[in-house]
C-alpha cells in the first residue's frame, strides 16, 4: 500500500472513529479539537511518519485554503450590519480597538522573545496569532448559562477578526524582502491584494446573491441546489482573486458580507434558514481536518525543539497580549470584571492563525522555522487550554452571572436579538448535558 493510502486511511479511521464516540466525549473533558490534534501529532512524523510536511505540503496547503475559504465566506455572511453594534457596539469595541492592540502587542512581544526575526517578521507573528476561533472553546460561546450579549460578543468578534487581519497580514508579508508580495512592490500589492481582491469579492458576491434571490423567488432552484451554489460563490472569488494575483481570502471574506446584501431576508428571498448548511458543516468538517494535519506536520516538529522563548511567547500571547487589549476595549463599557476575564480568557486561535503560518512558510523567509514553531505551539497550547477551561469556565462565570442578575441595571443583561448559530460551531461543540 503506498504512503498516500495510508494516509488516508488513517484519517478516515480517525474521523469514524470520532464520530463512533462524539456522544461519550461530549460528557467529557475532552474537546473534539485535542482528538483531532492530539491524532495528528500520532500519524505525524513524531509518530507513525505517516504524513510529513515535505511530502504532503501541497495538498495539505489545498485543503486548509479551502477550509478558511469557507469560514470565512460563511462567518462574514453570517453578520449583520447591526450585530457590530451589538449591545454598545463591544464587538466594535473589541475588533477597532482591541484587535490592532493585539497585533501592536504581539510585534513587540516578538522582538525580546524571538530575537532572530527582523521588524517585519516580528509582525507577522503579531498578525498570524492575532485572530480568535470560537469553534476551540465552543461551550464558551453556547452554554446558554452564559449571558446572551456575551456569547453574541465573542461569536461576532470571532467571525470577523480573521478577514480584518488579512490585509495587514499582507502588507506585512510584502515588507519581508524574497516574498512573493515583495516582488509585486508596495503599489503592486495595494493594488492587486487589497483593491483589487475586495471588488472582485463585493462585485460577485452581490451578483450572486441577487442571482440566487430571482432564481428561488421564481422557483427555479431546489432547495439541495441552493446549498451547492453558496459553495460555488465562495470558491469564485477566492479563485478569480488567485488567478490575478490578489488575495483569494481577501476576495471570500468580502464576498460573504456582499452575498447576503444581495441574498436580502430570508423572507424576500424566499429561502429557509438552512441555504448555508451545507457550506458551514464542509468547513467545519475541514476545519476538523486541517487540526489533524496541524498537529501532524506542525505541532508534532515543533515539540522536538521546544525553548523558553518559545513557549513564554506562546503564554504571554494567549494571556496577556489577549487579556491587556480587551480589557483596554472595553473600558467604559459597564461591563464587570468577571465578564472581561471572560471575554478576554476565550481567545483561542485555531485555524486561521495556522493558513496564515503556513502560508509564511510556502514563502521561505529567513525566520520561517522561528515563526513556524511560535504559531504551532501557541495554537496547540490554545487546543489545549481553551478546550479544556471551556465547559468549567462557562460553568463558573453563568453561576457568577445569575447571582448578579438580580441586581438592577446589569450591563450584561441588556437585550439582544438572537443569531443563527454557525454549524462549525456546532461540530466542535461539547456538551456538558
Amino acid at each position: 500500500m503506498s504512503d498516500n493510502a495510508w494516509t488516508g486511511a488513517a484519517v478516515a479511521g480517525v474521523v469514524a472513529a470520532y464520530a463512533l464516540g462524539s456522544g461519550r466525549l461530549a460528557r467529557s473533558p475532552v474537546s473534539a479539537a485535542m482528538v483531532f490534534v492530539g491524532c495528528g501529532i500520532l500519524i505525524g512524523p513524531v509518530g507513525l511518519d505517516l504524513v510529513t510536511l515535505e511530502t504532503d505540503g501541497g495538498p495539505l496547503l489545498t485543503l486548509l485554503e479551502a477550509a478558511l475559504t469557507l469560514v470565512l465566506f460563511t462567518d462574514a455572511m453570517s453578520v449583520r450590519r447591526g450585530d457590530l453594534r451589538t449591545g454598545g457596539a463591544l464587538p466594535g469595541r473589541l475588533l477597532g480597538i482591541g484587535l490592532v492592540l493585539s497585533i501592536g502587542a504581539g510585534w513587540l512581544l516578538a522582538w525580546p522573545l524571538l530575537p532572530g526575526l527582523t521588524g517585519w517578521e516580528a509582525a507577522l507573528v503579531g498578525a498570524i496569532l492575532a485572530p480568535t476561533d470560537a469553534a476551540l472553546g465552543a461551550s464558551a460561546v453556547s452554554d446558554p448559562r452564559v449571558p446572551r450579549l456575551v456569547r453574541q460578543t465573542l461569536n461576532v468578534e470571532s467571525g470577523l477578526n480573521d478577514g480584518m487581519v488579512l490585509p495587514l497580514f499582507v502588507l506585512f508579508l510584502a515588507a519581508v524582502p524574497g516574498t512573493s508580495y515583495a516582488a509585486e512592490g508596495a503599489s503592486g500589492t495595494l493594488w492587486r491584494a487589497l483593491l483589487l481582491s475586495t471588488a472582485l469579492g463585493l462585485a460577485l458576491g452581490w451578483a450572486g446573491g441577487r442571482l440566487l434571490r430571482r432564481a428561488t423567488a421564481r422557483g427555479w432552484v431546489t432547495a439541495e441546489w441552493r446549498q451547492i451554489y453558496v459553495l460555488a460563490v465562495a470558491a469564485g472569488p477566492y479563485e478569480l482573486a488567485v488567478v490575478a494575483d490578489g488575495s483569494g481570502f481577501i476576495a471570500a471574506w468580502v464576498a460573504g458580507f456582499a452575498f447576503a446584501q444581495g441574498l436580502g431576508t430570508a423572507e424576500s428571498a424566499g429561502r429557509d434558514e438552512h441555504t448555508t448548511d451545507l457550506a458551514e458543516y464542509l468547513g467545519g468538517l475541514l476545519a476538523m481536518l486541517s487540526l489533524l494535519f496541524f498537529g501532524a506536520v506542525l505541532l508534532g516538529p515543533a515539540l522536538e525543539h521546544l525553548s523558553w522563548r518559545l513557549v513564554g511567547y506562546a503564554v504571554l500571547s494567549l494571556t496577556v497580549v489577549r487579556l491587556v487589549p480587551v480589557a483596554l476595549a472595553l473600558a467604559g463599557s459597564g461591563l464587570r470584571l468577571p465578564t472581561v476575564a471572560y471575554i478576554g480568557w476565550f481567545g483561542p486561535r485555531g485555524l486561521a492563525s495556522i493558513v496564515l503560518g503556513l502560508l509564511v512558510a510556502e514563502e521561505h523567509v529567513n525566520g520561517v522555522e522561528t515563526i513556524a514553531r511560535v504559531v504551532a505551539i501557541t495554537v496547540g497550547l490554545s487546543v489545549l487550554l481553551h478546550g479544556m477551561s471551556a465547559v468549567w469556565a462557562a460553568g463558573r462565570y453563568g453561576a457568577w452571572y445569575r447571582r448578579a442578575a438580580a441586581e438592577p441595571g446589569l450591563r450584561e443583561s441588556a437585550a439582544v436579538p438572537a443569531v443563527r448559530g454557525r454549524r462549525r460551531i456546532a461540530l466542535l461543540h461539547r456538551s456538558d448535558s
